[in-house]
């Protein structure tokens, strides 16, 4: 299944997704998952991969987009964003992209531009707006371990994993029409204190929050704490989820100037 979401000039909405740092040999590299740049075409958009940006060039960069996809990744947000000491060493950080895509959180919904927010950034999410986060979610008395286990094979590892409870009258609900849904888990982190702002739109059956939005944004800003985009074209959630944001993004494209 593909969307044909294109604006009036033909040309498809233009997505941010930004790029993790990760050290392959002896060099750094900035890399992208395939799989958010399909969901992103799913959604009928056009993905760009921004490696990195500087305070002056996140402007440049929203004034050329018309959404945001915050993706997924191996690494954590530092904890120093949500004054904490690394608990576990041994997870991977990654305070390049934490160094720009925080600061560039708060500017896309001010702009009223969609922002859809995957695990690492849904947790990125979270922390830019004043939250913080469970480094060890296994380890907090009453909620499950939510990692995956890396000892199977990938298609188990991004199987379904839990059901997740949509709250009533928010924005997963309109979209998804369903009470509740069945999602993949590959997180150890996980949201602890949600930030100021934000509506908690889903949970897990042990009370972690799964979803959220932002009540007051000016736009579509939804974050999801599981993997969407997972072969998402043949799941009719996922696609549900991106259509909506690749609906938002495309109205944001064709709104007026200065709106």
């Amino acid at each position: 299944m593909s969307s044909t979401i294109t604006s009036r000039t033909g040309a498809k909405p233009v997505v941010l997704i930004p790029a993790c740092n990760r050290l392959l040999g002896r060099h750094v590299y900035h890399v992208a998952g395939k799989k958010y740049i399909d969901a992103v075409r799913l959604a009928g958009c056009q993905p760009l991969i921004v490696p990195s940006a500087t305070g002056q060039e996140l402007d440049a960069l929203l004034d050329i987009a018309h959404g945001v996809l915050l993706t997924g990744s191996p690494s954590n947000v530092h904890p120093s964003h949500f004054q904490e000491d690394v608990l576990d060493p041994a997870l991977p950080l990654d305070p390049e992209r934490d160094a720009w895509t925080l600061p560039l959180i708060p500017k896309t919904i001010e702009r009223g531009m969609p922002l859809f927010a995957i695990c690492r950034g849904f947790q990125e999410m979270n922390v830019a707006l004043g939250g913080s986060l469970h480094q060890a979610v296994h380890r907090v008395p009453g909620l499950r371990d939510h990692r995956d286990d890396e000892t199977q094979p990938i298609d188990v590892q991004y199987g379904p994993a839990h059901e997740v409870l949509v709250e009533p009258g928010g924005l997963l609900e309109r979209i998804l029409q369903a009470p509740s849904i069945q999602v993949n888990s590959l997180h150890g982190q996980g949201v602890n204190r949600l930030a100021r702002g934000l509506r908690v739109e889903a949970r897990a059956p042990d009370g972690l929050i799964e979803a959220f939005s932002m009540e007051q944004a000016p736009g579509f800003a939804l974050g999801l704490q599981w993997h969407p985009e997972w072969r998402a074209e043949h799941n009719p959630v996922s696609v549900k989820l991106f259509q909506a944001f690749g609906q938002a993004a495309l109205a944001y494209r064709e709104r007026p100037p200065h709106t």
